[in-house]
């Protein structure tokens, strides 16, 4: 049996030769005139490149703090209009700063996103507070666009409360021929006449604007609707939080994991590994090509790369499970050409049921997720559709080119004998207290630090802190910074949560820390003093509420919530079993319970990269779940129904034990990597993905199966525990 014939097979290998060059052409040195869609075009975060700051200040009194939460909220959604990695939070009692990423001219973003102030509609400009019958509260999004005959206009969305307002006011002047004047700051922006009575939540404002005109009236009214008025304190570009150092080492280790990953393909494989490997290289091109493509959507931070990694992950397992099929069909007598058919057509369920899986994760991680959270699922989203393509398509097409080409030889494939069950199940009582002490020991450490502080470690990204503005004899790097500054800073305040950014052509440099008491100022500012001769005079301090809001937690909690309700449900339409959806779903929960235990118990820093962390593991242990539920479902058949339940569960396990091994190897190893070479920040966020990936995998081989044969002896359909006793008398 021929898979294609020989000509087929060179013509494929040639345009693919092509294709494959072109992407990594594009993903090194870019395409066209200006070069574009390389690695260089990738909008990085904060974290990575830094980006504007912009410092409001309020206006009169000192607000309420329901009213600085308000606008600290209605900023951080007009701040995601450039990004969703933007990052607001309130400086002192009366400040609010937004930090934008990716961005280097402070005037233009100033420009865009407007100096914020009240905005009112009313119907006269003598007696404007007397006639005022709308603010900026009632407007939930306002946007410049054109109509059908390409006329510029501004488009407005109404909230509730809104429509009813805008609709008694426009039916009073409908026809009338009075205006509706929209006033920004005592000043009237604009005046429009109502022809009817709108009773709509969307609307549009018509005039004679150019587009820049439209664009600058929607800037007005979006940025109208705060509680609070501001004016700008300062406006300045900062540098990386983590410096180029972090991004060198980061791609220095991504590179080194890669390579080892290909060497491992390569030996255990051979020749199918051999083509998953360049598959792979394939995909990190079009990864980076797409991530350049897109970088007006996609902002890529320490958490984005979290998301690259996983689908990394995940594109190796989806070849691991297909060549694990074709050397056991090898090993069945079957010929290399039906063993490859076989193999990749026994391994596809699997494949889809996994990845789609995390994909609905994804999807509901965006659609529920805010800020940080949006930045994982977009990255994670595109590298599972990638993954897919290229276990899929590339590798598929790779294998079969070279099977035409003489490469047809059972040797280059490998053979595996069929396996001897191995009783899991014998220990799964082990297995599960063993599982419930390490919860229940982190339960415990968490309440016993609850009762004197914290629960967990926050960093200040979760607390909030103290930011302190030191202004240098010289100007520093931020590698500088990292390897000379912060090490004092943090003997001497006595705390390893230090964060520092400097300002861009300045000598100004922003040291963020946990909240300090006057004993840490002291020594902050003695050791500031002595060692880099720098003046009191010239260090100023204030307060800062966290990075991470209530609100950004409530949505990461929300959005793991219902991104295993959505796991759930679509496992249980797949498997039509909903004790196959509960036993993932359980996994997935051991999996994050036992990181959140060792958080509590060895008090790692919990910042913002926590969060990335267990979205990770959520993609990362339900995929490895459906791998061994699938070859249940698939031996459930094979077997008949005769079979006793315990073995084939401990068939179907063991089965799929090397693949289990050898998927969570390669992602350790891309983890692992960045752990030894990278950075202290990039550390501490390898460290618990190492452990989870380790976590995953217990879970999965341990766990998962087990759960599921308590679920199905203890909750059996009374049908099928008749036919098994009446099975059960037969043989006797």
């Amino acid at each position: 049996m021929k898979l294609y014939s020989k000509r087929r097979g060179a013509i494929s290998l040639i345009i693919f030769a092509l294709l494959f060059a072109f992407i990594l052409f594009t993903a090194i040195r870019g395409f066209g005139y200006e070069y574009s869609g390389s690695i260089s075009d990738i909008k990085l975060g904060l974290d990575l490149r830094g980006g504007v700051s912009i410092t409001y200040e309020a206006v009169g009194e000192t607000p309420s703090q329901q009213d600085m939460d308000d606008t600290v909220r209605k900023m951080q959604d007009r701040a995601y209009g450039y990004s969703t990695e933007a990052q607001v939070y309130q400086e002192g009692a009366d400040r609010v700063t937004i930090d934008i990423p990716g961005e280097t001219n402070a005037n233009k973003v100033l420009q865009e996103l407007g100096t914020p102030g009240t905005l009112i509609f009313c119907t006269s400009t003598t007696d404007i507070a007397g006639t005022t019958r709308l603010d900026g509260n009632d407007i939930e999004a306002a946007q410049a666009g054109s109509d059908s005959e390409n006329n510029y206009i501004v488009m407005l969305t109404l909230t509730d409360a809104g429509v009813n307002k805008f609709s008694e006011v426009t039916g009073e002047l409908a026809g009338t021929g009075n205006p509706l004047y929209i006033v920004y700051d005592g000043e009237v922006i604009s005046a429009p006449t109502c022809k009817e009575q709108i009773t709509s939540k969307t609307c549009q404002i018509e005039g004679s604007f150019t587009y820049e005109q439209a664009s600058q009236l929607a800037s007005y009214i979006r940025i109208g609707a705060l509680p609070v008025e501001l004016t700008e304190l300062r406006s300045q570009v900062v540098g990386a939080t983590l410096g180029t150092n972090a991004i060198n080492t980061s791609l220095m280790a991504a590179l080194i994991g890669l390579a080892v990953v290909i060497l491992i393909m390569i030996v255990i494989y051979r020749m199918p590994g051999f083509a998953a490997s360049v598959a792979l290289v394939f995909y990190t091109g079009l990864i980076i090509v797409l991530l350049a493509a897109f970088n007006q959507e996609i902002t890529l931070t320490l958490p984005g790369i979290a998301g690259i990694i996983l689908s990394i992950g995940m594109a190796v397992d989806a070849n691991v499970i297909i060549f694990t099929r074709i050397r056991e069909e090898i090993g069945l007598g079957n010929t290399t050409a039906g063993a490859i058919q076989a193999g990749f057509k026994k391994a596809l369920s699997a494949i889809i049921d996994g990845n789609v899986t995390t994909l609905i994760a994804a999807l509901v991680l965006y659609l529920f997720g805010t800020g940080t959270i949006k930045g994982f699922a977009i990255t994670l989203a595109l590298g599972i559709v990638l993954s897919m393509f290229t276990a899929l398509v590339v590798t598929r097409l790779l294998i079969k080119s070279m099977y035409a080409l003489g490469m047809s030889d059972k040797k280059w494939y490998g053979e595996k004998k069929p396996a001897k069950e191995k009783n899991f199940l014998s220990k799964k009582n082990i297995f599960i207290a063993c599982s419930l002490a390490v919860i229940l020991i982190g339960v415990g450490f968490m309440v016993g630090h609850g009762i004197k502080n914290y629960a967990l470690n926050y960093s200040l990204d979760f607390v909030g802190g103290t930011s302190t503005d030191v202004v240098f004899n010289e100007n520093r790097t931020i590698d500088q910074l990292e390897t000379e500054v912060e090490p004092d800073v943090v003997e001497a305040i006595g705390s390893t949560d230090v964060s520092m950014t400097p300002v861009i052509g300045s000598n100004e440099v922003i040291i963020k820390t946990q909240v300090l008491t006057q004993e840490q100022r002291s020594a902050l500012y003695s050791m500031l003093e002595e060692k880099y001769n720098i003046d009191s005079s010239s260090i100023t301090y204030d307060t800062i509420t966290a990075t991470v809001s209530k609100e950004m937690t409530r949505s990461a909690i929300l959005s793991i919530v219902l991104a295993a309700v959505a796991m759930l449900i679509y496992i249980w339409i797949r498997f039509r079993d909903v004790r196959f959806a509960s036993a993932s779903v359980l996994a997935l929960v051991h999996d994050v319970l036992v990181v959140l235990a060792a958080f509590a118990v060895f008090r790692w820093t919990v910042g913002s990269t926590f969060i990335a962390c267990m979205l990770t593991l959520v993609g990362y242990s339900i995929n490895a779940t459906i791998v061994i539920f699938d070859r249940i479902r698939e031996n459930q058949a094979i077997m008949g129904q005769k079979t006793d339940l315990k073995s084939v569960v401990n068939m179907s396990i063991t089965q799929t034990f090397s693949r289990s091994v050898l998927t969570s190897l390669t992602t350790f190893v891309m983890v692992l990597a960045l752990y030894i070479f990278g950075v202290t920040s990039v550390r501490e966020f390898a460290l618990p993905l190492m452990l989870g990936i380790v976590v995953g995998a217990y879970s999965s081989v341990c766990l998962a199966g087990a759960v599921w044969y308590i679920f199905r002896t203890k909750f059996a359909p009374k049908k099928a525990e008749e036919g098994q006793k009446k099975s059960g008398k037969a043989n006797k």
